[in-house]
């Protein structure tokens, strides 16, 4: 429930900013003797929906950096960070992708997470945690799930989707609130009346958890493909093992941020049919292991 209404206040300052942002940018613009000009405020709403989810992108690492406290390995101190850079220098050649930059986390949950803004400027951590309890075999296999998510473009594409709903969502919550104006209140005016700020920001939230569900729908999506990718850098038994501990260690404290979940190897189960299982990022790691077994029946 604590997810569930982080994410609602969230999204309500986002949506409060957005509107305030497209007042300042012009609005108004959108009307033309009381009549909602659609083309205007389409281009307005991308333009707004769009920057937000590049800039997103664009900082992406240094978001991931600042929020786990990840520090980048330049020079290897010891044999396992050495295995490490070479681990995953041997997995992105063979995606034939640039060398990510290497990182490691401290948190005492086995997780990991890949991110950047394009495939061969890309970021993988891992935490401590997980060098500290799987064994090497387990360990490439999460790097090699890591790698098919960079190999795979998912952080742009999930940032295009994101862009693009979040221009819907706008477009759409204004116009609800305008025919909320003119039709319901019966406003006459040129300009837009307080019931169409209020309709739209209430549309912003509600078609905002839509757009949502609609984007954690891919992002679940993505997790099998990676998964997929993990399977065939490091073999299949390698990848399922590394799930199996991924999921026993989920009743440990989990100290990754809240933005960061999306990112990472696990995010925690949800087994059963619930909002909260259509906002999570994540499959549950048995329908992840289900789909390898499949996959391997084949």
């Amino acid at each position: 429930m604590l997810r569930i209404v982080l994410f609602l206040a969230t999204n309500l300052a986002v949506m409060l900013m957005a509107s305030v942002v497209l007042s300042i940018l012009g609005i108004g613009s959108a009307f033309h003797q009381g009549q909602l000009q659609l083309q205007p405020l389409l281009v307005l709403c991308f333009v707004w929906g769009m920057a937000g989810s590049v800039v997103s992108l664009l900082l992406s690492k240094w978001i991931a950096r600042t929020s786990t406290g990840a520090e980048i390995i330049h020079q290897p101190r010891h044999e396992g960070e050495r295995w490490l850079l070479a681990t995953v220098a041997d997995l992105a050649n063979q995606v034939r992708i640039n060398m990510p930059e290497v990182a490691i986390f401290d948190s005492p949950q086995a997780n990991a997470f890949a991110t950047g803004w394009n495939r061969n400027e890309a970021m993988v951590a891992v935490s401590t945690g997980l060098l500290q309890r799987m064994n090497r075999d387990e360990i490439r296999a999460v790097l090699g799930h890591e790698i098919g998510h960079v190999a795979n473009g998912d952080m742009v594409t999930l940032a295009l989707i994101q862009g693009v709903l979040n221009a819907f969502v706008m477009f759409f919550a204004r116009i609800i609130g305008n025919v909320v104006d003119r039709s319901v209140f019966n406003n006459e005016e040129d300009a837009p009346g307080i019931a169409y700020f209020i309709t739209t920001l209430v549309a912003d939230l509600v078609l905002g958890l839509l757009a949502n569900i609609i984007l954690m729908w891919f992002s679940r999506y993505r997790e099998f493909r990676a998964d997929a990718a993990g399977a065939h850098l490091a073999g299949r038994s390698a990848m399922i093992s590394a799930l199996e501990r991924l999921g026993r260690e989920q009743e440990m404290p989990d100290d990754m941020p809240q933005g960061m979940h999306a990112l990472a190897i696990t995010e925690g189960a949800h087994e059963h049919f619930s909002l909260a299982a259509l906002l999570a990022s994540h499959p549950p790691i048995a329908e992840r292991i289900r789909n390898l077994q499949q996959m391997s029946a084949h």
